[in-house]
């Protein structure tokens, strides 16, 4: 029952209580009537039928939430623009209701509301972003206390006088900014948004901007951690200059941090350095050097500025909360840090950490599923391992293991061929050209499910799947020749299904690999493989494929990267 619910008036006075509380929402919000209407009609039938433990605003927030969703407003051009510029955030926030809460009730109005599978894409969409920058910014903090000074242990501001406009900008400024500078940037990238590997190499990018201007910057090097490995060899001689050359420390954030030094460096070239001249081309950045006295309040308010209007138009999911007094409250219950607060004074971000470990327990989003042990998720084996960590380090052991191959048949395998009755080669290299073009057009295609992803990081993942695939097909072919003997293996070597089959376990595996949000049986739907004949097929090379993937690591094994019972 409601616990709100006056027990004198009883339905009659629930109906009071609920239009009552949306009208106070609604006021606070500045929403419009037509969705406030739909919002309190749908809240009202579904009450009619469920039980709805709880306080009233709560699950009117989830009502708001999808009557707002619904709603078109009309722009000039005659467009139209989707949401009413009521951001999840502030409908959270009036209603006192947190993010991890919101998830867990949103599921529950979604099943009780039947709402079409679309709008349940989007919130499950969401809720893996929040939980892919939930893991960036706990990442995030180490690696700024790292590379700048605490901004916890600096002194407080003295107050301005009126003549005085600007202020130098302070590490704790320099935090939020640079936070807030990269969750811009990724709201614009929508491929990178979800995926791990990619947002945090996006927030590697972002730091050694910062890091960057502030060793250009004028009087700007006190913000430095003078510790910091990534300093220019003289930074501490009394001559020191900065060089005209910014300078870069991606390679040393990457051995530092868990970074992918190739990955990263793709990101920045391609990505963060065209956008962020985009932003000076635009004037949302200015100056010189972005953290000067003229520039960095300018730049500062450009960027917040430019983010809450995504956030309003698209992002839903304002993921400055993070920076904020009442982040433990605004993310999920509030719960007192029992340990030491890493970083001595990071007592609320500790706590905001601390109070996401039962979220994440029960969601365990970057945990590998495993069938064939009946648990429905893998724990972690070492406290140590962070998801950033463990993701990259997959993507590495991967790389280590196709490491000087090319995505070509080798002189072996070749040879192989060439023994045959019936050279399979040409053949081969169609079926795996086709399979890539397929996969290409649906990776970097937007559906309901997901936006769809560049075509560099498509091309790239499909790279690594075709080099894995020649080698395991190599490895399979020359034990099948020992064991039969040298008979011919053309008969095997034609099956379509067989190289369409092996070629899906070689990109799930890059999938699997890079945290994609693109799990089993993604790549066997797009690539209209039917379950039974994919087991059966792939179930005779099994072994071998192990067996491949074990030399080059012991972590990526198939059990891992399959995501249903078929695969193994």
């Amino acid at each position: 029952m409601l616990e709100d619910e006056p027990h004198a008036e009883g339905a009659a006075g629930v109906a009071t209580a609920a239009r009552e509380a949306l009208q106070a929402l609604c006021q606070e919000l500045n929403l419009d009537e037509d969705s406030a209407a739909e919002a309190l009609d749908h809240f009202t039938a579904i009450r009619g039928n469920y039980s709805l433990e709880g306080e009233v605003r709560h699950w009117l927030a989830c009502s708001l939430y999808v009557a707002c969703r619904k709603s078109v407003i009309p722009t000039v051009g005659k467009g139209i623009m989707e949401g009413n510029c009521v951001s999840l955030t502030r409908i959270l926030r009036s209603a006192k209701l947190s993010l991890i809460q919101f998830f867990s009730k949103m599921k529950k109005w979604m099943d009780m509301s039947n709402l079409p599978q679309e709008f349940r894409e989007r919130v499950e969409r969401l809720e893996r972003n929040f939980e892919v920058s939930t893991v960036i910014f706990k990442k995030f903090e180490p690696i700024f206390l790292d590379i700048f000074q605490n901004p916890y242990e600096e002194l407080p501001k003295l107050p301005r006088s009126r003549k005085q406009r600007r202020i130098p900008c302070s590490v704790k400024d320099l935090f939020n900014f640079c936070w807030t500078l990269f969750v811009y940037t990724k709201g614009n990238f929508r491929m990178i948004g979800d995926d791990l590997v990619n947002s945090y190499h996006l927030l590697l990018c972002c730091l050694d901007l910062i890091f960057a201007n502030a060793i250009i910057c004028p009087n700007r090097q006190d913000l430095l951690n003078p510790s910091f490995k990534g300093l220019p060899p003289d930074f501490h001689t009394p001559d020191f200059r900065a060089s005209e050359e910014p300078p870069c420390i991606i390679a040393v954030l990457c051995e530092l941090h868990d970074g992918l030094l190739v990955e990263a460096k793709g990101i920045k070239e391609h990505y963060f350095k065209p956008y962020i001249s985009k932003l000076f081309d635009k004037k949302i950045l200015k100056g010189e050097c972005l953290l000067d006295l003229f520039s960095f309040t300018d730049n500062s308010k450009a960027v917040n500025k430019e983010y809450e209007e995504y956030v309003l138009t698209v992002g839903d999911f304002d993921e400055r909360i993070f920076l904020g007094a009442d982040a433990e409250e605004e993310i999920g219950t509030p719960r007192k840090f029992t340990g030491d607060p890493p970083f001595g004074k990071l007592t609320s971000h500790a706590n905001v950490e601390y109070n996401l470990q039962q979220h994440f327990e029960k969601k365990r989003s970057f945990a590998p599923s495993t069938p064939l042990t009946g648990r429905r998720y893998l724990q972690e084996k070492e406290a140590v391992i962070t998801p950033v960590a463990s993701a990259t380090q997959s993507v590495s052991r991967l790389q280590s293991i196709v490491a000087g191959l090319k995505n070509a048949p080798s002189e072996q395998l070749i040879n192989i061929f060439e023994s045959c009755m019936r050279n399979p080669m040409d053949n081969i290299m169609k079926i795996v050209k086709g399979i890539g073009e397929v996969f290409c057009q649906h990776y970097t295609q937007s559906t309901d499910k997901q936006p769809g992803s560049h075509i560099d990081f498509a091309v790239n993942r499909l790279k690594l799947a075709e080099i894995l695939y020649y080698k395991i097909l190599e490895t399979i072919m020359v034990q099948e020749t020992r064991r039969l003997n040298g008979m011919d293996l053309s008969v095997l070597l034609e099956q379509d299904i067989f190289h369409r089959s092996l070629m899906a376990c070689c990109l799930e595996i890059v999938l699997f690999a890079y945290s994609s949000s693109r799990t089993f049986p993604w790549i066997i739907e797009v690539l209209n493989l039917q379950p039974f004949y994919f087991y059966k097929k792939t179930d005779a090379v099994m072994v071998q494929l192990l067996v491949v993937i074990r030399d080059g690591t012991s972590s990526l094994n198939l059990s891992q990267v399959s995501k249903g019972d078929s695969m193994c």
